[in-house]
């Protein structure tokens, strides 16, 4: 299945429809059923402790399977998460951005479900995983 946009298609519609989140994400890469994301980890992200706070990193997380839902079937901006599972692993690197990087393993006509992994920028073990379910908005 190719890809219905492109990189910049996407920050384009998700600056736009989602303004609160303008400038924290980045595609870093985009390919058919997978994309890494990057969070540019700032003070809002941080917790006490200096490390990045675990609703930073479900945003992430949650981020990249809508990015890639939109990449592969077009400008669905109602698509919604319906399930999630996340394990938090490691403490992340406060100081660093974090990278996830995401697969689609399954995309049908009503629903996608895809597994992300998220590091520290230049970490070899991931922080955290998370599996994600999107229910895609039936055609009009």
């Amino acid at each position: 299945m190719p890809l219905m946009m492109t990189a910049d298609e996407v920050m384009t519609v998700l600056n736009r429809v989602f303004g609160q989140v303008d400038g924290q994400f980045a595609i870093e890469e985009l390919g058919e059923m997978q994309i890494t994301v990057r969070l540019k980890v700032g003070e809002q992200h941080l917790r006490p402790g200096g490390t990045v706070s675990g609703p930073s990193i479900f945003g992430l997380a949650d981020v990249a399977i809508y990015m890639i839902v939109m990449a592969m079937i077009g400008p669905k901006v109602l698509a919604v998460t319906t399930s999630s599972s996340m394990d938090f692993m490691r403490k992340p690197d406060g100081q660093k951005d974090l990278i996830a990087t995401c697969k689609l393993l399954k995309l049908g006509r009503s629903l996608a479900v895809g597994d992300v992994l998220i590091f520290s920028e230049g970490g070899q073990d991931p922080v955290a995983r998370a599996s994600m379910t999107y229910s895609i908005p039936p055609e009009r």
